[in-house]
């Protein structure tokens, strides 16, 4: 049953489906879809065009989620036009999610994170808070971002160590509290970048890199800016 306050706020075309909670004072766009499942707390707001609460469909050679939960989206979080986030997704509180923004299942969004335009967020991530994913960023699956973490645009991620070629446990690049990392970067499979570090723009990261020390080129390397 769902539950839907009555200072909600609604344009033209709003489909609702069953089991959807509503906060007070939200805003949803022109032409949104609001799926099973969702709840969506206080002072939200939408644009127009955005899906909200999508379960995955998969072939068989896909991985295949399952179990799963409600799309929770806390209060005062501000959400574009054309965006669509899956199910079993957290976004925190007073997030940004820029227009055409796409989030996947199973992934936590901390407090205060911003999410740039047409950003990709894939399944398994988790994003801590006050951090920054900038305009065309793709963050692969079993990724972890940490707290304050600075995202430049268009910067790349991988997963996959063999690109299919053979069985491996994907695992995303960790990266630590603080660091930043510029723009077109490419971070590879399992990498982790330490706290407050700084990745040149257009760099290639193959190696692990220590806490609060600079890197650049390709493949990044340390530099002594003394």
């Amino acid at each position: 049953m769902s539950h839907i306050s009555d200072t909600a706020q609604f344009g033209d075309n709003v489909i609702i489906e069953d089991d959807v909670h509503i906060g007070d004072n939200v805003i949803i766009g022109h032409n949104s879809v609001i799926l099973r499942g969702t709840k969506i707390g206080n002072n939200v707001s939408t644009g127009c065009n955005c899906v909200l609460g999508i379960k995955p469909t998969v072939n068989k050679r896909m991985r295949k989620t399952s179990n799963f939960t409600e799309l929770v989206i806390e209060s005062g979080t501000r959400i574009g036009h054309l965006v669509s986030i899956y199910s079993s997704t957290r976004v925190g509180e007073n997030v940004f999610i820029g227009d055409h923004a796409s989030i996947r299942e199973n992934t936590i969004v901390g407090d205060e994170t911003v999410i740039g335009r047409a950003a990709i967020v894939e399944l398994n991530t988790k994003i801590g808070k006050s951090c920054t994913i900038q305009t065309q960023s793709y963050v692969t699956g079993d990724t972890v971002i940490e707290d304050n973490v600075f995202i430049g645009p268009c910067v790349s991620m991988a997963n996959d160590k063999y690109m299919g070629a053979q069985s491996y446990n994907l695992k995303g690049p960790y990266i630590k509290h603080g660091a930043k990392i510029g723009n077109n970067a490419s971070l590879l499979p399992g990498i982790k970048i330490g706290k407050e570090t700084i990745v040149g723009a257009g760099s290639v990261v193959t190696k692990d890199l220590e806490d609060r020390i600079v890197a650049v080129g390709v493949p990044a390397k340390r530099i002594d800016l003394s």
